[in-house]
């Protein structure tokens, strides 16, 4: 296939993605509005033959200060057939287009699955003391067309750094985690869910925990509840502006995009989550929790609540998006594996984020700059 490269309308660049059975919620043409501090562009291939869009992808421009050079961030893209025996055709144009605007270093992230791991392997290795991390424990799963891709990029020259490159903006995780949903009941989802899980959706219910999805006039209230969370785990919390410009973005573009979730107990919200749909992928995207009421299990209830209006839309996966690698269990993080690993779900590794450095020295500069940092 001979393919042509150029820019496109955000229009041409949703009906694309429309078209698609999902694509990730950072591909979708408004998140460049949630990413206002970016400068944005559409891009689109097409196919020479039909004049076909075959594959699109957000950029986002960083500017580099003082210069007008710029960071080309593609956030879990592009969307194109990553598996196409001729991915250079697909590669190269898109290089020497960012090159041409301005691009000093080019940063994306492949949306294509290596490895995944079933909850069973992942509680034997927690159990085994000889393992550490996940990669310890045989996958359950392999893509050996994830390998080929790996392979073609790096002798392409595109780098990949320990931690998965030079880290400029929002480094996305590598590690995920998701609830298979295609071809199962949620008989199913529920009775693979452990024994933990199961006690504490029943423990909920009988206290009479409730769950309530919540609009924009609600956000200051997720805010409160994220900002008590930020304090607890020790993590800078993002502004309730992007909250509302994300929601804004977000649904102007498709009224169903994203949504919000409380769990309230006698009429006191414990905790609350938001939610992004893309096609048939849902993700649990950021989660919130007050200190008081955790023994009516609020996380939980919400969790299942998610989890079937997810299906209910009928989503093919439910991702609980980022985990660490790590199976030791005095690692900070260590927490959230356990807490994921009790839906029964997968753990996921994805090939990782990418970079090729189209000025060698500026991108060597902005390594030692974000290390410092």
């Amino acid at each position: 296939m001979s393919l042509t490269l150029r820019t496109i309308s955000r229009e041409q660049h949703l009906a694309y993605i429309q078209s698609l059975p999902s694509a990730s919620h950072m591909q979708v043409p408004a998140w460049a509005d949630v990413k206002a501090e970016w400068r944005s562009e559409n891009l689109g291939w097409f196919d020479d033959r039909t004049g076909e869009l075959v594959g699109a992808g957000l950029v986002l421009y960083r500017q580099l200060p003082k210069i007008k050079r710029y960071l080309a961030y593609l956030p879990e893209g592009p969307v194109i057939n990553w598996f196409s025996p001729n991915l250079q055709d697909w590669i190269e144009p898109m290089l020497a287009h960012l090159k041409q605007q301005g691009a000093f270093s080019v940063k994306m992230g492949p949306p294509v699955i290596i490895r995944r791991w079933d909850a069973a392997s992942i509680k034997q290795g927690i159990q085994n003391p000889d393992v550490k991390r996940l990669r310890d424990i045989e996958a359950d799963h392999i893509e050996p067309r994830a390998f080929e891709v790996a392979d073609k990029l790096r002798r392409m020259g595109w780098q990949q750094g320990e931690d998965g490159g030079a880290g400029f903006g929002d480094v996305q995780p590598r590690y995920v985690f998701q609830v298979p949903l295609a071809n199962r009941s949620l008989e199913e989802v529920h009775k693979n869910f452990n024994q933990l899980w199961r006690r504490n959706i029943k423990k909920a219910e009988k206290a009479g925990v409730e769950v309530v999805q919540g609009g924009y006039q609600d956000l200051e209230e997720w805010q409160r509840l994220y900002e008590i969370t930020a304090v607890r785990d020790h993590f800078r919390p993002r502004p309730l502006s992007y909250f509302q410009r994300m929601w804004t973005a977000l649904n102007t573009e498709d009224p169903n995009r994203m949504r919000l979730y409380f769990a309230r107990h006698n009429g006191v919200n414990l905790s609350a989550a938001t939610m992004l749909i893309v096609g048939g992928h849902v993700w649990y995207s950021y989660g919130a929790s007050d200190n008081i009421g955790r023994e009516v299990r609020p996380s939980n209830a919400m969790q299942w609540r998610m989890l079937r209006d997810a299906y209910a839309l009928g989503a093919t996966v439910y991702d609980l998006r980022g985990i660490s690698d790590s199976l030791d269990e005095t690692d900070h993080l260590f927490g959230l594996i356990q807490f994921k690993v009790g839906t029964g779900g997968q753990a996921a590794e994805y090939l990782g984020e990418w970079d090729f450095p189209l000025n060698k020295l500026l991108h060597k500069a902005l390594d030692i700059y974000m290390s410092r940092r």
